[in-house]
């Protein structure tokens, strides 16, 4: 585990919840108590909440014209040097995809969540706007965002993908290199500034809610270890608790995203109304 920080202040820890809940609804009940009483609630989700809206996960997107190409083919800065016109049309694709879905019942449940609690921290490890279309704001992204793109040569800042997209990637307006997708390639760190904002969520939360992910890939899968040795009730909502770890703050709730966070969110906030409304 990542020890405590030594140089920040420790918080009050909560009481832990049991070990095994018995049945889902006494998980749930458990998890829902942990949130009503949160003041600061931070929320990890990755590929699994986008795959219930239909978007299909990098390795699954690789259907026809795709399934040919590996990985370090389409997404990586060797790949974009070789073939940027390849890249560019595999990215392009994906776009197309996450343009046509919708957010789904989980995406709207976080939504609802930050309308609840004094303060929320959204951290995702997508690259679609599902969080962003579902009315959440202010979302750290970890991987960047695949509706923009940036300057290849590094020239600051990303834009919007302008429609209809271009068979080619487009200059940059500053120096003239390839536009780029804005999102994290194989081989590339994640951008510190928003990681560390990710941490310190992590650390300040009295719930950390970890969604849609194995939690296996760093340094991203470190964030709710983080919240637990801080003291935060850790809440695993995934389809499959394989590889999660285990503790006696770390609450799993099995099953879809999409099922469970609404009843989560209604059960934890039943007959109080929302401190805000939605933008």
């Amino acid at each position: 585990m990542v020890p405590p920080d030594p140089t920040l202040p420790r918080r009050r820890v909560a009481s832990p919840p049991p070990t095994d809940p018995q049945t889902r609804a006494e998980s749930l009940a458990v998890a829902a108590r942990a949130l009503r009483s949160a003041e600061h609630v931070c929320v990890l989700t990755g590929a699994g909440v986008s795959a219930e809206s239909g978007v299909p996960t990098f390795r699954e997107a690789q259907t026809g014209l795709w399934a040919q190409f590996s990985p370090q083919e389409l997404a990586t800065p060797a790949a974009f040097a070789s073939n940027p016109t390849r890249v560019w049309q595999w990215y392009a694709s994906r776009r197309s995809t996450v343009r046509a879905a919708q957010p789904n019942p989980a995406h709207l449940a976080l939504t609802s969540l930050a309308q609840r609690v004094s303060h929320s921290t959204l951290v995702t490890q997508n690259v679609d706007d599902l969080h962003e279309r579902a009315g959440s704001r202010d979302v750290i992204r970890l991987h960047g965002s695949l509706l923009h793109v940036r300057c290849s040569a590094g020239c600051p800042g990303a834009v919007e993908v302008a429609e209809p997209v271009s068979a080619e990637p487009p200059g940059c307006p500053t120096c003239g290199a390839l536009m780029r997708p804005d999102v994290v390639w194989f081989g590339e760190p994640i951008p510190m500034g928003p990681f560390e904002a990710a941490r310190q969520a992590a650390i300040a939360c009295d719930v950390f809610l970890s969604i849609g992910t194995s939690n296996v890939v760093e340094p991203a899968a470190s964030l709710p270890w983080i919240a637990a040795t801080h003291g935060a009730t850790v809440i695993v909502v995934n389809p499959s608790m394989e590889g999660q770890r285990k503790g006696p703050s770390i609450l799993p709730l099995e099953g879809p995203a999409a099922v469970l966070l609404p009843r989560l969110i209604a059960e934890a906030f039943a007959g109080r109304r929302p401190r805000r409304q939605a933008e």
